[in-house]
Parts: C-alpha cells; sequence; structure tokens
C-alpha cells in the first residue's frame, strides 16, 4: 500500500510492504505530525515505512519516519509486534531529536 496526501502543507507519504493500513492507524499518523509540527513548524515533508517480516520471528514489524525538514532530515526506526507502539515510540524519538535542535 503507497500513499500520498497533502496534510496541512506537508506532503505524507506513507508505504507499507505487502499490508493494508488501517484509516484508525492513518489518523494517529496524522495526529502524530500535528504534535511534532507543534515543537518544529519547519517540517516540509513526512515519509512513513510499515514493514512486517515473517510471522515466525519476534518484533517482526517495523515502524521508520523520515521528517524532511529544510536543513537536515530526522530519521527514527523501532521494531516490535504492535504498530501503534511503535508509531508512539517513534514520535518520542523523532521529539527527542526535535528538541536538541
Amino acid at each position: 500500500m503507497n500513499y500520498v496526501e497533502d496534510f496541512e502543507g506537508i506532503k505524507m507519504d506513507i508505504q507499507a510492504v505487502d499490508i493494508s493500513i488501517s484509516d484508525n492507524l492513518q489518523q494517529r499518523i496524522r495526529k502524530m505530525i500535528e504534535r511534532l509540527q507543534r515543537r518544529f513548524s519547519e517540517l516540509t515533508c513526512v515519509d512513513v515505512h510499515f514493514k512486517k517480516k515473517s510471522e515466525y520471528s519476534t518484533a517482526n514489524r517495523t515502524v521508520s519516519v523520515r521528517l524532511g525538514i529544510t536543513d537536515n532530515d530526522v530519521i527514527a526506526s523501532d521494531s516490535g509486534d504492535n504498530w501503534v507502539a511503535l508509531l508512539k515510540r517513534v514520535e518520542e524519538k523523532l521529539s527527542r531529536q526535535l528538541r536538541k535542535r
């Protein structure tokens, strides 16, 4: 599944390898972008990648997010078994990186 949207002036590109992303998860991504934009208003684009590995491995899901910022991009990823929890942890990592700027 590939999904591109212009969300509040920010290009949002969601890519999921061989899986479908629910509307609820898409809404959570939008909320994440809103919260991150409050910390750093210079966001130009957000790329979100969802990947699922073999069902038999532990931590079989991976979420990676790249924030497009004028000077340097900020990237964070995490692996686990719950999409919502992963997205939350990635958001926390991105927030810490933005605070350092």
